[in-house]
């Protein structure tokens, strides 16, 4: 079981207009809303791959109580705590004219010190019965970068290992804590290690560098590069570069789709090439439907058989 921590949920909300003019009034040629954040989306993904997962974060108010009703209403299982206020909305626009995605998310409510204490114990009484903790996503406005290594924490005392995807103060300081998995973009990336990430050859030294941080032997890093693809270095050091021939129109949450690809795989006992192979047929199959966390199982799969995954020298 792969036990889903979202930092930061939200409801997601998908407008598509025929041509995106600012300063005019727009209607969608169609709508969607969907729980948000990206432990919800691997926890989705997950399930629809087959596996088992449990999803966990904070919610509030009205917002709060329609993620976990959708979620509920998917089969998604999750057990969550409450804090005040309302659980944040992001908002994308799919410009059809140009193809191009514009993105508005709100930062969230901060998170109390005793809603993270109830998060802390919710993972306490679940992370015993996980294979993977995976800590995906933000964390709200001037939370406590804590946050995540108290989770962290919960898991080290079980035995189970931890895949980190956030950004920021956040991502630097749970990789201090050395998780067994560092998932993150190239622009993540370039933002932890302070350089550009050009190329492949680059991403590969970052991928290597990230995995230092985390702990070096028995740890893996993997940076995403958009329609490049993805470089993995396992826990071993040895690399590869993946990628898959399919190109969708939707490519939010594609990354989330990915690490849940990939950690399935790993808990079905498969090799880091094979377990990176699904994780890029899970993205590819994300991006080809609206609404992040959606794609179809026999789809993802098939796009895993078809990924290349190619050995890369160095060290």
């Amino acid at each position: 079981m792969i036990l889903c921590v979202a930092g930061n949920p939200s409801i997601d909300k998908l407008f598509e207009v025929d041509d995106l003019v600012p300063g005019e009034i727009h209607r969608p040629c169609s709508f969607l809303a969907l729980p948000g954040g990206k432990g919800l989306h691997v926890a989705q993904v997950t399930t629809a791959l087959g596996g088992e997962a449990i999803a966990t974060g904070i919610l509030a108010g009205h917002t709060g109580r329609w993620v976990a009703e959708t979620l509920a209403a998917e089969g998604i299982r999750s057990e969550f705590a409450w804090g005040p206020g309302e659980t944040r909305s992001s908002l994308s626009v799919a410009d059809r004219a140009t193809g191009r995605l514009t993105e508005f998310y709100e930062d969230g409510l901060p998170a109390r010190a005793e809603d993270w204490s109830a998060l802390v114990a919710i993972v306490d009484g679940l992370v015993e019965r996980a294979s993977w903790l995976a800590l995906a996503g933000s964390l709200p406005a001037a939370a406590d970068i804590e946050g995540y290594p108290r989770l962290m924490g919960a898991a080290r005392r079980a035995g189970v290992p931890v895949a980190i995807d956030s950004r920021g103060p956040a991502l630097a300081r749970a990789v201090a804590e050395g998780p067994e998995l560092v998932k993150i973009n190239v622009h993540e990336a370039a933002e932890l290690l302070g350089r550009g990430i050009d190329d492949v050859a680059q991403a590969r030294e970052a991928a290597a560098e990230v995995r230092a941080r985390a702990g070096g032997d028995g740890h893996a890093a993997v940076i995403t590069l958009g329609e490049e693809g993805m470089v993995l270095v396992g826990p071993g050091g040895e690399a590869w570069h993946g990628t898959v021939a399919a190109r969708g129109d939707y490519p939010v949450g594609s990354g989330d789709a990915l690490l849940a690809g990939l950690l399935t795989a790993l808990v079905a006992g498969e090799p880091w090439p094979r377990a990176g192979a699904l994780g890029l047929g899970a993205a590819a199959a994300n991006a080809e439907l609206p609404g992040a966390g959606r794609l179809e199982p026999g789809r993802a799969r098939a796009l895993a058989a078809a990924a290349e995954m190619r050995a890369l020298a160095g060290g």
